[in-house]
Formats: C-alpha cells, sequence, structure tokens
C-alpha cells in the first residue's frame, strides 16, 4: 500500500494554507451571500418605487403649471373686461341704455344736519323725435343740427342736463367737498 502522505513544508505548506477549504466553511458563506443578494434586490426595488413617485410628482406638477396657466390666461381676459366695461363712455352709454339720466346739482348734509348747495331734479333730456330727415330750409343757419347755446353762450355736451345759475351765497359751500367719513362713525 501506499504510504501517508507526508506534510507539506516550506512553500507548498503556505500555498496550502490560503487556499480555501471544501469543507463546512462553504455552508457558512451561503447566509451571507443571500443577505448581500436580499439587500441589493431591496435597494433596487427601493430606487425603482422612489423614482415612479418621482415622476407621478412631475407630471402632476406639469399638469399643475398648465392649470395655473389657463387660469391666469382666463383671469387677464376677465380683468380685461371689466376694465373695458369701467370706462367712462362704457358707463354711460350702459346707464342711458337703462334709463338712467345724468344727476342735477348735487347737495351735502353737513355733520350737523345742515344742508350744503341747492339740489336740482334730474331730467330726462328730450328724446329725439322719430320724424324724417329733416330738411333745411332757405333761412336756417349752416349748422342747424347743433344744440342751442345756453345763456351763458356755451353749448352743453350732448345729454347733458344743463344746471341752474347756483346761488352766489351757496356757490362757496358747494364747491367745498364734505371731509370723508367712515361708515361706522
Amino acid at each position: 500500500m501506499s504510504k501517508p502522505a507526508a506534510p507539506l513544508r516550506g512553500r507548498a505548506a503556505r500555498l496550502a494554507r490560503l487556499m480555501p477549504s471544501t469543507g463546512p466553511s462553504t455552508a457558512a458563506r451561503t447566509p451571507f451571500v443571500l443577505l448581500v443578494v436580499l439587500l441589493l434586490g431591496g435597494g433596487l426595488i427601493t430606487l425603482l418605487l422612489l423614482n415612479s413617485a418621482l415622476n407621478e410628482g412631475s407630471f402632476r406638477l406639469s399638469e399643475l403649471k398648465r392649470e395655473t396657466t389657463e387660469l391666469t390666461d382666463e383671469q387677464q381676459a376677465l380683468q380685461r373686461d371689466v376694465d373695458s366695461r369701467s370706462q367712462p363712455d362704457a358707463l354711460e352709454r350702459r346707464a342711458r341704455e337703462l334709463g338712467m339720466v345724468p344727476g342735477g346739482s348735487p347737495a351735502f348734509l353737513n355733520p350737523d344736519g345742515t344742508v350744503r348747495g341747492n339740489p336740482t331734479e334730474a331730467t330726462a333730456p328730450p328724446s329725439p323725435s322719430p320724424s324724417p330727415s329733416p330738411t333745411p330750409s332757405t333761412g336756417a343757419p349752416a349748422d342747424a343740427g347743433a344744440p342751442a347755446a345756453g345763456p351763458s353762450g356755451s353749448v352743453p355736451p350732448s345729454g347733458a342736463v344743463p344746471a341752474t345759475e347756483p346761488d352766489p351765497a351757496t356757490a362757496s359751500a358747494a364747491e367745498i367737498t364734505p371731509p370723508p367719513t367712515s361708515p361706522g362713525r
């Protein structure tokens, strides 16, 4: 028979110690490898979930930005509409459509209850009669369609109610505007 193997010496012994043995140490590495694989797999799944959540947030953000742009455009269009309807000529035209007339001379109440100014009633200007086109006579002035001049020689604006001459005593009081007051005082 053969002789038992002699113990290794020198360089061969050192190499033998460096080589892994095929015994029980292989079984001890299996749980460690499984742990590393599970940690790497869990990390990848977590990254996938995080990435999809960020993408979902990005889509929601772009949708909200688009909605904000649409609402801003709508708000600006509505503001332009309000501005166009708030112009004095548009307000006057709408008031005339509703049958309103320019007011007369205002009067103000002082805090002590006295009246300042000489109030006059607002009257509607005469409505134009639906007559056929007038033919100017030979003796009519060239500007027959112009309104007649008032007592002071000035022509009142179209649709304005001519104001009566204010009383000199109350004219200076009417020029002074009352101080603004708070609603609760």
